[in-house]
Parts: C-alpha cells; structure tokens; sequence
C-alpha cells in the first residue's frame, strides 16, 4: 500500500498542474506538449483517495459608487435624503469629530460639511456615534455595534480614516444581523467566516485619510487583543454603497497620518499587483455567490494597482515635505481609491499580513507610539506596521513574477522596465535590487529603520511568525510562501521577518 500523503506534498503537486488543464468549466483536462509526467497521476498513487480542487477561471470586478471634488461632502445630506433616509448614525472619531469634516460651519460656502449637509435637509432625523477607537479592537467594536442596534437606523454615514468606516461597516452588519456575535463573520479559521445573505442598510462613507481605500471596498479590519493580531470580515456586501472623496477633507492631516496613509496606499497597489494570479486560486467556487472579494491579480486590478503605486511613488515624498501641496495631496486621494478598487478585488498579501501581529503584540511587548498620533496607547500605525517588512517581503517574493517586480523596481526609479538601467539587471537580481529601492524610498520618508527600530528584536520572532499563520484571507494570495502552516512555511515566513528587522 502506497504511504499517506502530507497536505504539503499534496500541494506541491496541485502546484505542478497549474498550467496543465484548461481552467473553464467546460473542459475538465488539457495537457501540454510533449511527454511529461502527470502530477494528477502520482495523486492518485496515493493511499488516501483525495478530491482534486478546481482551479479558478473567472474573476469579478466590484467597487462602491464614488465622487471625487473639492468641497463634495456638502452633498451627503442630499444623497440620503435622495434614498429617503428616516434615520442616519453617523460615525465618527473625537478627532474627526472637532475638524473641518465634521463641523457645522466653514470659512468657504462651498465647504459645508457632513453634519451641516445632513442639517439642510430639515426633517432628515440623525444621531453620530463619535467614540470610534483608532486602530480599532474587538471591545470598541462592540460598543459601536450595541450602540447602532438601539438605535434603529434606516442609513449609515462614516466620516473619518479607515478605523470609522471599518467601524461603520461592523456596526451596519450586526444592525442587520441582531442575533450574531461577532466571531460569527470573522474571517476564518479565528472565526467561523459565515457568508453574508442578507442585504444591510445602505452606507455611505466619507474618507478623511488618503489611505486605506475602505470606502470602495468590502473589507473591515479589527484588532483582536485577546490574540494580540488584527484580522477582519471581508465581504462585498460591506461595501458603502457610496464613496464620498473630498480634497478638501485630507486637509488636517498632520504630516506623519498622510505617510502612514499613503504606505497603505502604495502596499495595497503593490501586494496585489504581485499576488498570485486568480486562475491560481484553489479551490473554485462552487457557487458565484462564494467567490471572494480578495481573488488574485487580475487584468483589471492590474491596471488600477499599477497606476497607484506610480502616483504614491511620485507624490507620497512631495506630501512629506509640504502638507500644503495641494496637487500632491489630491493625487493621493485618487492614488488611495485607486488602489483601494485595485486591492479590493486582487487582495494583499505578506506585509499585510504580517502588520498584523507587528501592531496587535506592540501593545504588551515594544510598546511604540508613533509621532503626531492623537492616542493615549501605544501604536504603531497601520501604514507604518505595513512597510516595515516590505523591502524583506519583495526580496522574497521576486522570483515568483520577475516581470512584475522589474515593472515594480523601474517606477520606484521613475523610468520603465525598458530602460538598459533597468533591463540589463538579472531576473535573479530583481528581488535584491527593489529591497533596496524600498528601502531607501522608506528612509526618504523618515521610517524607523526596519522593526528592530521600533522595539522588536529576534527574541520576537516566534511569536510573529505564530500571529501571521492565521492570516490565511491574505497568505492564501502570497505567491512563493506554499502552505503556511507546514514547516516550509513557517520557515519562510520567519526568513522574511529576520530580514526585516533592520535595512
């Protein structure tokens, strides 16, 4: 009797047949060219009979309604009053809360904000929940949720970053579902990952960071203290149904929100940009209603992911100079719902991942509190949590897509892959050569020098290594990691983080 097959083995081999089947429902085998050994046919030598999963072959396309001009937030009163609002929360944080976003009143006519734009429209009932947490955790995500359960809310309005309209998103689903816990929508496996059926209350976000892109996409993050990593809920039908980009909002950002911000922008653009590609995601699902939102790189994201990454390069470094560059500043916004549409469909991979541990253990180990941040807790912003591993992640993940990451390499140079400068660097010099150019583009922007810096050192390792394994929504994407959860990956994901501990 053959031997017992590991799960690694068994992924190795449906790796090996990637690019032998024809991926359409239609067509169940193809083959290649010439005499090869059949990986199919060494699976089933094995002992223990095993279903072969189905490739992907189709990718779907998903985003929120958006508008983008200076001074649009004036016309949020008029949206839900269009959608025959009955009752509106708001959320927002007490920062938000005293900034211009919020205010009732402006200096300009034409810069009416959300609470006066709901108040033009007379009867249009509304109630702001201001106590959203930055970074927020399962406790502050609770007391949002109870709050908007009692409130019997007809429409939802987030105005702030990315932890208010993840907060939103959070507190629209248990509005709808009354009865579920929380763990019951968390991603698996540290939830149970339970599908969305039922349609929630239409929400429209208003984003005052050019960052996190949560304003075109169907995913909310939380930090889950008890576990000390972040994780999430990732479905379309958290999605805002409106997308509300004023330039105007970005305005009192202090310099250190719009780097962190704009890191995300730039991680989210190049993780799915390199993500493994969607025809490479197993197993197909067996209803289009399962497809995930986070699929894979695709020629769509493709062209989106792409463009974000060449304008946060271009103008993340103007912003670090001069909060008052205002065309810098504008491009970035478009750069983060660029991306935000890029990476809500593709998905990210490994420094997201990976952030998520580097921020939920900073609270009881480093305890690092970045600059500018208006916190009574340590923090290390998500942004930041991103790019500290990024010059080490790229480095690994180079040979996967040579092609890819030259393209990566040359808009870091401002130039194209066609340039000699670019082109005449070995495929297997690519990885080294953008460690590099992250790395001194991060040192441009004032970075702590990898997480050494912040208060992380080897000793740390096991227990990151330990809190990225979970993250399977996003590691499952990562091209070259294998399976996360044997030792090979293990090992690489260890390699990766000793790497990023100084540059």
């Amino acid at each position: 009797m053959a031997s017992k097959a590991s799960r690694a083995t068994i992924f190795r081999l449906m790796n090996a047949t990637r690019h032998g089947s024809c991926p359409c429902h239609g067509h169940g085998h193809g083959g290649h060219n010439g005499p090869h050994v059949n990986p199919m046919n060494q699976l089933r030598a094995l002992a223990t009979p095993t279903d072969m999963p189905q490739k992907e072959y189709a990718f779907e396309v998903a985003a929120s309604n958006l508008r983008f001009g200076e001074g649009v937030t004036a016309e949020v009163g008029m949206d839900l009053a269009n959608m025959k609002a009955r009752k509106v929360a708001v959320f927002t944080d007490r920062n938000v809360a005293k900034l211009l976003p919020m205010k009732t009143v402006h200096k300009s006519a034409y810069a009416m904000q959300a609470i006066h734009a709901l108040e033009t429209q007379g009867t249009l009932q509304y109630e702001v929940y201001d106590n959203v947490s930055v970074e927020p955790t399962e406790a502050s995500w609770r007391d949002a949720i109870a709050w908007a359960r009692n409130g019997d809310y007809s429409h939802f309005l987030a105005v702030g970053g990315g932890s208010v309209i993840d907060t939103a998103k959070a507190a629209n689903l248990f509005t709808v579902y009354k009865d579920a816990d929380m763990m019951d929508f968390i991603n698996a496996p540290i939830g149970k990952g339970l599908p969305i059926g039922e349609t929630l209350r239409p929400l429209i976000a208003v984003p005052t960071t050019a960052g996190t892109g949560s304003e075109t996409t169907g995913a909310a993050i939380v930090d889950i203290t008890s576990r000390n990593f972040k994780t999430g809920i990732a479905s379309r039908a958290l999605r805002p149904i409106l997308g509300i980009v004023d330039t105007l909002n970005t305005d009192s950002c202090p310099t250190q929100v719009h780097i962190s911000s704009g890191l995300d922008v730039l991680f989210h653009a190049l993780e799915s940009y390199t993500a493994i590609p969607y025809y490479e995601r197993m197993p197909r699902p067996k209803n289009p209603m399962q497809r995930p939102a986070y699929q894979g790189s695709n020629d769509v994201s493709d062209i989106f992911s792409t463009w974000a990454l060449k304008q946060a390069v271009t103008y993340l470094p103007r912003i670090a100079k001069n909060r008052e560059d205002t065309e810098a500043k504008r491009q970035m916004l478009l750069a983060a719902t660029f991306a935000g549409i890029g990476f809500g469909n593709a998905g990210v991979h490994l420094c997201h991942g990976m952030s998520y541990p580097i921020s939920g253990l900073n609270k009881t180990g480093p305890k690092y509190k970045h600059p500018e941040y208006l916190t009574p807790y340590p923090i290390i912003p998500h942004g930041i949590s991103v790019a500290l591993t990024g010059p080490s992640v790229f480095r690994f993940t180079a040979p996967s897509s040579p092609s890819r990451h030259r393209e990566a390499l040359a808009l870091f140079h401002h130039t194209t892959p066609s340039d000699p400068s670019i082109a005449r660097i070995p495929d297997e010099s690519i990885g080294s050569e953008l460690f590099d150019a992250i790395a001194r583009f991060l040192d441009g922007l004032g970075l702590p020098r990898g997480l050494a810096a912040i208060g992380y050192s080897p000793n740390d390792l096991d227990r990151l290594v330990e809190g990225t394994i979970p993250q399977r929504r996003v590691l499952d994407l990562a091209p070259g990691i294998g399976n996360v959860s044997d030792d090979d990956g293990r090992e690489h994901l260890r390699a990766i983080l000793e790497g990023a501990m100084s540059y």
